[in-house]
């Protein structure tokens, strides 16, 4: 991916976040290990491993036309689709849709994305804004 401290910024600030682009990534990820899974019993698995990954970043998204503390509540239901994409992981390892190194591969984006989300959720709630709404200072180098 490229370096996105070398972007111009964007209309939608979402766009600036590293953990937004993360996200994006790791839908294509998820989508490239269920892609071939054909099997009539596993294609509602493989739709909802997919929702949960794509819910990553539409919350994101979402939340970032809100105030601060609604932001600071869709970082934390995209926290959530971390987790159930954690379920699907372990289920699609053990069903033989992927294999012990694709689990683990899964696992390292996800504690990745979840360490980048709590450390925003950390910087917008111990913000000393005035107001309740953020703005560019909330994203002093935009590491999240």
């Amino acid at each position: 991916m490229n370096d996105q401290n070398d972007k111009i910024p964007t209309f939608f600030r979402f766009e600036d976040l590293r953990i937004y682009h993360k996200a994006l990534d790791y839908i294509l990820w998820v989508m490239e290990q269920t892609k071939e899974v054909q099997a009539p019993d596993c294609i509602g698995f493989v739709a909802a491993f997919n929702h949960s990954a794509r819910q990553i970043a539409v919350n994101i998204s979402e939340g970032s036309a809100r105030n601060k503390a609604q932001f600071v509540f869709y970082l934390k239901t995209s926290k959530t689709a971390i987790r159930e994409c954690l379920v699907y992981t372990t289920i699609a390892f053990r069903t033989g849709i992927i294999s012990e190194e694709k689990e683990l591969e899964s696992r390292n984006h996800l504690m990745e994305m979840t360490k980048m989300l709590g450390a925003l959720i950390t910087s917008l709630q111990k913000s000393t804004q005035s107001h309740d709404s953020y703005d560019d200072d909330d994203f002093p180098n935009r590491n999240y």
